[in-house]
């Protein structure tokens, strides 16, 4: 049973749905208007009703909850089984609902200021090899015709650019600057960043580009003509589920288990290789686009093998035998 599955069905959350409050509303509106990912829309929207139920069951509306009815909320979900990851996602989607109403003046506190977020487990993300990753590469360039090239495009530039697959597919063909050097990406709630594109990659979209015109589709063309990667799907673009599907079948050709590749993994897999070769946490901030340097020290494990390697490799006493 999953930690969340765990609390629908351990009571922690009342039987009865209210509506969401004029506050609630407002705000996941506003999370619409600055662009956000619907997902994320509706994650924002899932977290705050079984927020709303639990204060409304207190006999208090969402936004005058207390610092110590949060609390009680936090302490119901640990209780309830939850992970504790899920209830740091929870608490960090009421920080934002808390600074909203701040910064509306419909409070004049925020009670989530002094909250700890629960202790997590130390997460290392999932990341292949620079080998493996050369593996995929490989096999993605044994595909043929305008939709290998596409195929290679895709990899070279997740791959150099460690965008959210979201990004990726969803790149309208205004987004490669005139250059050809640059990618203008607009990331979550709207924000606009500029990613380089490495020598491969520049190289393979530029092949890409020549038959981008054969994936185009006949039917729906005007809505897929301005997508840098077009397809037959509603949205005019290629889909994430598809791309998902194409690196599982890179994977089977490189010989690298399918489970362990996904365009997630291979975002992972550009940051720590960055790192590794020694880029810095605020810049690899700024090109993954996060908002809070602390989501970027994930990958702060291969910062630690980087400076045992420092001392192993540089350090004037490393090539001394120990005395015994």
């Amino acid at each position: 049973m999953s930690a969340g599955g765990g609390a629908r069905q351990s009571g922690s959350r009342p039987a009865s749905h209210p509506p969401l409050s004029v506050h609630v509303e407002t705000y996941v509106d506003k999370l619409a208007a600055e662009g956000a990912a619907q997902n994320t829309i509706d994650s924002y929207r899932r977290d705050l009703r079984h927020f709303s139920a639990f204060t409304v069951a207190r006999r208090r509306a969402p936004e005058n909850a207390t610092q110590a009815m949060i609390r009680q909320y936090l302490k119901s979900l640990s209780e309830a089984g939850m992970a504790p990851g899920t209830s740091a996602r929870r608490l960090s989607v009421l920080r934002q609902f808390f600074r909203f109403l701040y910064g509306e003046r419909v409070r004049d506190d925020d009670p989530t200021a002094a909250l700890d977020s629960p202790r997590q487990g130390k997460r290392i993300p999932k990341y292949l090899s620079e080998a493996e990753v050369d593996g995929l590469l490989a096999a993605a360039r044994e595909w043929t015709g305008a939709q290998g090239l596409r195929l290679v495009a895709l990899l070279e530039t997740l791959y150099a650019t460690g965008l959210r697959v979201s990004e990726l597919v969803g790149l309208p063909l205004s987004a490669l600057s005139r250059d050809g050097q640059m990618l203008i990406v607009r990331g979550k709630g709207g924000k606009e960043r500029m990613v380089p594109l490495s020598e491969p990659a520049r190289d393979a979209i530029g092949e890409y580009l020549g038959v981008r015109g054969k994936l185009i589709p006949k039917k729906g063309a005007a809505a897929a003509r301005n997508w840098l990667f077009p397809s037959r799907s509603s949205d005019g673009h290629l889909t994430r589920a598809r791309l998902a599907q194409l690196l599982k079948d890179v994977a089977r050709k490189a010989g690298v288990p399918p489970d362990r590749v996904s365009p997630h993994v291979l975002r992972h897999s550009f940051a720590s290789h960055l790192l590794a070769h020694g880029a810095d946490l605020r810049s690899l901030q700024r090109m993954l686009g996060h908002a809070d340097i602390a989501t970027t020290q994930i990958y702060t494990h291969v910062l630690d093998e980087r400076l045992k390697a420092l001392v192993r490799d540089a350090h004037p006493l490393a090539d001394i035998p120990a005395k015994r």
